[in-house]
C-alpha cells in the first residue's frame, strides 16, 4: 500500500527521497509527495497524483533543496485521490507528518481539534496527527513528548514520520501496526517502511517493534517503547542484494514468488487488519455506506483470479450471509443476466487491465449494479480507475506468467471483504473472530508449510512420465482442486482436470487407472469423510493417489497412496494454505520435465486482448 522514507543529513536529501519511493513503487499508491525542510527553516512541499515519476518531473522543474525531509506514497482510504489529501500534511505550517495505516478514531479526534480552532485541508485521517501533535506539542513544548502523548489517543494503526520546522535537528518516528526501519549512515540517517527503499544509501537497519517512538537525527537516534522507557534495538547488516525484479538467488522467478507468499500477505494485512478485525474503508473512501446496503455480490474475473472468486463464494455465503454469483468474465459479457437489489459486482485481475474483465465491469455498471469493487495487484489499473471501490493486493511484481503470490493475495483480499459484509449482515461473532484469528496466524502457516518443499519435489518424480492427471477437492478446497490443475498445465503441459470430489462416480472414475495420478486436497473440515469415502472409490479401481493432508486427517501412506501432511489451520484459511503444495508441485513437475517455467508457451502475463 504505502511507502513512507525520510532522511536527516548535511546533504541534500531529495535525491535519496525520490529514489526510495521509486523503490516502492511495487506497493501499490495513487499519489506521491515530499516535504522537505530548507536552509532558511522553512518546508517546501510538493505533491502530485498519480507515479513517482510526476513528482520527480515536477521536482526537476522547480527544483528544491533540504537536508532533512519525509517522503510518501499514498493509497487512498480516508478520502479521494486528489493533491490535497497527498502526503506529507501540515499543521500550521509547523508541522509535517507522512502516515501509514488507518486512524481509527479519527473522526471523533477531528471534531476535538476544530473545536480547538484548527482547521482540515484534507479529508485523510493523516491530517489529524499533524494537528494532534501540534496540539500536544504547544502544550508540552518538546516535539517528542508531544508525539508520545499523541500516540496515547490514536486507535488503530500507524508507522508516521513527524518534522517540526522549529527544531530542524532531528525528526520523530512511531510505529503501531504499520512497520518501519531506521537506516543508519555516517553522520546521517533515514527512516522507511521498507528496508528495500534505503538499500542506496545503507546497509545497516534498526527495526522498530510495536509501539516504539524513536527520535532521529544526523549523529544519534534514541529509542522509547510504548511505555516510554529507552530502549536498544538491534543492528543488523542487511543481506539483502537484489530488488523486486530480481530472481533473487532463485532458480525461476515462479519459485521465489511462491516463497514470498508469507511476506506479501503480511504487507496486505498490514495495517488493515487490527485485534478486532477491519475498517471498510481499507476497500476505499465511503466504502462503508456502500457495504452497507450489499445483499448480493456479482463476482466477474478470468482463469486463475475466476478460482479465487469461487473461493469467495463459499466464504460470502457461509460467514457473511450474503449471496453470491462467481462467472468467467467473457460469458458474462455476452448473455442476458438478472441483477439483483443492492447487488456489488466484484472484479478481480492481477494487472486490472484483463480484456474481458474489463468490458464485463464496464457492461455491469450499464446494468445498474449498485456499487463496483475490484481486487487487483496494479495500482492506476483500469479496473482500479473505474471501480467505485478498490482493494490492492501486496504482491509486488509478480514476473513469473503462472500467478502464484497474485491468487493467495487476491484470497486474503476477499476474507477481509468477507468481514466487512459480514459485519453488515449479522455475522456471527463466533465466526467474525475466527477469520480474524486465522488471517493473523496465516502467514506463520504459509512459511511452516514452504518445509514441506524437498518432500513434494521427491513426489514430483513420479509425474515425470505422465500426460494426464486429476484434482479432487471437496467445499472450497474444490477451487483450489481446479487452481492446482490450472498450474500444472500451465508449466508442465500435463493434461489435468479437477472435479469436486462428490462427482466422481458421476463420469470421472471412468478414467482411473494406473496410469493416471490423482491429487487430493484434504483438510480436517466437516466434509473429510465424505472425501475419505470418496478416495477409497480411486483405490478400489486401481488409481495412485497423491494426497495433500492435515496432519490429523489419518491419512497413511502405502503402496496405493502418497501423503503429504500439511500443517494444521483454521477452516477459513485452509483454502489458502493448501494452494502452496499445488503450486511446489506443479513448479518440481516443470523442471523435471524441461519446460519454461516463467515463460510457459503461448501464455502472456497480462491478457488485454477478448
Amino acid at each position: 500500500m504505502c511507502g513512507i522514507v525520510g532522511a536527516i543529513a548535511e546533504r541534500n536529501v531529495v535525491e535519496i527521497l525520490l529514489e526510495g519511493l521509486r523503490r516502492l513503487e511495487y506497493r501499490g499508491y495513487d499519489s506521491a509527495g515530499v516535504a522537505l525542510m530548507d536552509s532558511q527553516g522553512t518546508f517546501i512541499r510538493t505533491r502530485r497524483i498519480g507515479k513517482v515519476k510526476e513528482l520527480a518531473d515536477a521536482i526537476q522543474q522547480q527544483p528544491i533543496k533540504g537536508t532533512t525531509g519525509i517522503a510518501h506514497t499514498r493509497w487512498a482510504t480516508h478520502g479521494g485521490v486528489t493533491e490535497a489529501n497527498a502526503h506529507p500534511h501540515f499543521s500550521s505550517e509547523r508541522i509535517a507528518v507522512v502516515h501509514n495505516g488507518i486512524i481509527e478514531n479519527y473522526q471523533a479526534l477531528r471534531e476535538e481539534l476544530k473545536q480547538s480552532g484548527y482547521a482540515f485541508n484534507s479529508d485523510t485521517d493523516t491530517e489529524t496527527i499533524a494537528h494532534q501533535v501540534h496540539a500536544e506539542l504547544d502544550k508540552c513544548g518538546d516535539l517528542l513528548k508531544a508525539v508520545q502523548i499523541s500516540v496515547t489517543k490514536f486507535h488503530g494503526a500507524y508507522g508516521t514520520v513527524i518534522m517540526d520546522k522549529q527544531d530542524p535537528e532531528r525528526i520523530i518516528v512511531a510505529r503501531s501496526g504499520s512497520p518501519l526501519v531506521i537506516g543508519l549512515g555516517i553522520g546521517e540517517n533515514f527512516i522507511a517502511s521498507d528496508q528495500m527503499a534505503l538499500l542506496p544509501v545503507t546497509r545497516r537497519f534498526m527495526f522498530l517493534e510495536e509501539g516504539d517512538v524513536a527520535e532521529i537525527s544526523r549523529t544519534s537516534i534514541n529509542i522509547f517503547d510504548h511505555s516510554g522507557a529507552p530502549v536498544k534495538r538491534e543492528v543488523i547488516e542487511s543481506s539483502v542484494d537484489h530488488d523486486a525484479g530480481d530472481k533473487g538467488g532463485y532458480r525461476h522467478y515462479m519459485l521465489k514468488e511462491i516463497h514470498e507468499q508469507p511476506q506479501v500477505i503480511r504487507n496486505t494485512l498490514q495495517g488493515r487488519l487490527s485485534d478486532t478485525g477491519i475498517s471498510d474503508n481499507i476497500f476505499g473512501p465511503g466504502a462503508d455506506k456502500i457495504l452497507a446496503d450489499i445483499k448480493h455480490v456479482q463476482i466477474i474475473a478470468c482463469g486463475t483470479s475466476y478460482h479465487s472468486g469461487m473461493t469467495a463464494r463459499y466464504w460470502l455465503e457461509q460467514y457473511a450471509n450474503v449471496s453470491c454469483n462467481v462467472e468467467i468474465a467473457s460469458e458474462f459479457r455476452y448473455r442476458k443476466s438478472f441483477v439483483h437489489p443492492n447487488s456489488l459486482i466484484v472484479t478481480i485481475s492481477q494487472s486490472g487491465e484483463t480484456a474481458d474483465t474489463l468490458a464485463a465491469l464496464r457492461l455491469a455498471k450499464e446494468q445498474g449494479y449498485a456499487a463496483s469493487l475490484t481486487i487487483c495487484n496494479v495500482p492506476g489499473s483500469s479496473l482500479v480507475r473505474e471501480s467505485d471501490l478498490a482493494f490492492m493486493t501486496l504482491a509486488g511484481a509478480e514476473i513469473g506468467v503462472a500467478s502464484t503470490k497474485a491468487f493467495t493475495t487476491q484470497l486474503t483480499g476477499f476474507l477481509m471483504l468477507t468481514l466487512a459484509l459480514g459485519q453488515h449482515n449479522n455475522m456471527a461473532a463466533t465466526d467474525h473472530d475466527h477469520i480474524v484469528k486465522a488471517l493473523h496466524s496465516l502467514p506463520s502457516k504459509l512459511e511452516e508449510t514452504l518445509t514441506l518443499t524437498s518432500g513434494i519435489k521427491a513426489l514430483a518424480k513420479e509425474f515425470a512420465d505422465k500426460n494426464h492427471s486429476l484434482f479432487l477437492g471437496r467445499g472450497d478446497q474444490y477451487p483450489i482442486a481446479m487452481e492446482g490443475a490450472l498450474k500444472l498445465k500451465e508449466i508442465s503441459y500435463i493434461h489435468a482436470e479437477a472435479y469436486a470430489s462428490g462427482e466422481l462416480k458421476h463420469g470421472p472414475l471412468a478414467l482411473i487407472d494406473d496410469e493416471m495420478p490423482v491429487i487430493v486436497v484434504a483438510p480436517n473440515n466437516e466434509l473429510l469423510e465424505k472425501l475419505k469415502s470418496n478416495v477409497e472409490e480411486v483405490r478400489a479401481r486401481g488409481g495412485i493417489m497423491y494426497v495433500f493432508a492435515d496432519k490429523q486427517a489419518n491419512f497413511k501412506s502405502d503402496d496405493t497412496m502418497r501423503v503429504i501432511n500439511v500443517p494444521h489451520c483454521e477452516a477459513a484459511v485452509a483454502p489458502i494454505v493448501y494452494t502452496l503444495p499445488l503450486q511446489l508441485l506443479s513448479y518440481y513437475v516443470a523442471v523435471i520435465k524441461g519446460t519454461d517455467v516463467d515463460q510457459p508457451r503461448n501464455l502472456a502475463k497480462s491478457v488485454t486482448v477478448e
